[in-house]
Order: C-alpha cells, then sequence, then structure tokens
C-alpha cells in the first residue's frame, strides 16, 4: 500500500464504525466511509464543524455544526494549493490520498528533460492537472461537468499556473478519445481516474464494467511515439487490481513495467491506516518511490 504519511493540511483524526473525522487545515468533517468496519480505539470527543449524514432513501445531506465554516477555504500540499467547499454525496472536491499519484506525476515529467503532452480524463476538480503543470507539462483537462471545470479553472487560479498551457474541455470523454484519434493528435502522459457510473455532457451513460477496456484501448492509440506514463484510478468497490494489470497488459504497448497498489491515508498518532482505492500504472521507466 502507498500511504501519504507528508499531507500537513490533511489528517484523519478519527475512525469509528463507517464514520470517519478529518481536519482539513482547520476545518474538521465528520464523513462516512464503507472501507470503517472497526470501532474507535481512542474516540474524538471535540467539537466537528460539520457531519454528513446519509439518508435512508439515498443521498444525504450535510448538517452545519459551527455556522462560521467558510464556503470555501483552501489547503497547501508542498507548494501546492487546491480549493474545497462541502459537495453532495459527501465530497470537498478533493481526494488526499492522491498525493501520492501527484508526486510520482511530477518527478516523471520533471526527469523526461522535454516537452509532455498530458491527457487528464475524467479530470474531476484539476488536482492532478496543477500537479502537472506545476511541472512543466501541457494540459488538456477533460470532464463532462461544467461546474467541475470551473473548480479546476480556480485551482489552476490558486497556483498562479493560469498562464501555462492548459486546455479545458467539457466533454464525454469516451467521445473526446475518438475525436483525438481521428485528429491525430498525441499524448506522453494519459490520467484516468473513471467513475463506477456516469452521464457524460449530453446524457451518455458511463458503465466502468462494460466502459473501462474499450477507453484504455482507445486510449491507447493516443499515445505518442515515446510516452512516459498511463495511470488508471479506481474507486469502484469490487473492480481488483489485478483486472487494472489485465487491461494495461493487453491495451499497452510491451516494453514498459505494469504495477498496481492501494492507496491509503493514516489514522493520526497510530498505525491504523484506511484503504483509499487502488490504481494500475504503465510507465516507461519504474518510479521508485
Amino acid at each position: 500500500m502507498k500511504l501519504v504519511r507528508d499531507f500537513n493540511d490533511y489528517q484523519i483524526l478519527d475512525m469509528d464504525k463507517g464514520m470517519k473525522v478529518e481536519a482539513w487545515h482547520n476545518v474538521i468533517l465528520k464523513r462516512p466511509d464503507p472501507q470503517i468496519i472497526w470501532p474507535s480505539l481512542n474516540p474524538y470527543n471535540a467539537k466537528v464543524d460539520a457531519i454528513y449524514n446519509r439518508s435512508n432513501k439515498g443521498g444525504g445531506a450535510w448538517d452545519i455544526k459551527n455556522a462560521k465554516i467558510p464556503a470555501t477555504w483552501q489547503v497547501t500540499y508542498h507548494d501546492l494549493t487546491f480549493n474545497l467547499k462541502l459537495m453532495g454525496f459527501k465530497h470537498t472536491g478533493l481526494f488526499p490520498e492522491q498525493a501520492y499519484n501527484w508526486n510520482m506525476l511530477r518527478t516523471k515529467i520533471k526527469t523526461a528533460n522535454r516537452e509532455v503532452k498530458v491527457l487528464n480524463l475524467f479530470a474531476y476538480t484539476g488536482a492532478a492537472s496543477v500537479a502537472a503543470l506545476s511541472a512543466g507539462a501541457s494540459v488538456v483537462h477533460v470532464d463532462s461537468s461544467r461546474g467541475m471545470i470551473d473548480w479546476a479553472k480556480e485551482n489552476v487560479k490558486a497556483n498562479h499556473l493560469e498562464d501555462h498551457p492548459i486546455r479545458f474541455i467539457v466533454d464525454d470523454c469516451k467521445k473526446f478519445v475518438d475525436r483525438e484519434i481521428r485528429r491525430g493528435n498525441k499524448y506522453d502522459i494519459i490520467l484516468m481516474d473513471p467513475p463506477s457510473f456516469g452521464r457524460g455532457s449530453n446524457g451518455q451513460v458511463w458503465d466502468i464494467e462494460k466502459d473501462l477496456y474499450p477507453l484504455v484501448e482507445a486510449c491507447a492509440k493516443l499515445l505518442s511515439d515515446d510516452p512516459l506514463l498511463f495511470l488508471i484510478n479506481s474507486y469502484t468497490t469490487g473492480l481488483s487490481m489485478s483486472v487494472l494489470e489485465n487491461i494495461l497488459k493487453i491495451s499497452l504497448p510491451k516494453n514498459g513495467y505494469i504495477t498496481s497498489d492501494e492507496l491509503g491515508l493514516p489514522l493520526k498518532n497510530s498505525d491504523l491506516v484506511l484503504p483509499c482505492g487502488i490504481f494500475a500504472r504503465w510507465e516507461k521507466d519504474s518510479y521508485n518511490d
């Protein structure tokens, strides 16, 4: 498991029977996490700013405990800055365990010693895009949600990277990839963080079990003659690392390294770790953590 231990603006303070308490800079949140099936060993009894409560009818809502909680706030990871806010379905706009991949991505770009083009699919609020830009790459950032694209633009501004080469595309990822193939465009790095299910900008349905392999197969046609990295992240329950590895082995060039692992976050002052999804990557040169 790849652990992120150096995210000073983020800490897990408690884990207890399906809930976690987290510090996001100076904002304390309590949110559900289905992985936590054990009781707390050291209960957190201090006040929290907001709790996300699930509904028996599906979904849920934030219960604001501190009326002064900011509508938006920022966290930093080393030299990167990200904007946060309370979203529907318990999220904040950032997945801190992905810091492992930001570090890996920036290393790949900085050590390439050449111009690097990055395609970021299902790019969400743009943390990976910001990481790539900050390392000197040019980025094409694709997401089907206009709101997520606008949020990503704000993250780019927060890092003073507006004058760096990035294109924001509101589109269905599958359709965009097909058009890029017809245009003959190529990328040195392709990133994707596909949801389990979703809808494109025009209502297209995404089902990871049916659509992931064809998308990766199509994306392979977009790789440059000297590609650096192909990364798949997944939070889909039941989709194993071996599945992602197999897809990469079938679809991508044979002259690279394929690895997979879990991502995790540690509980403060404990040896307990919260698993936070999986990844698999193809890379030209093996990355040493």
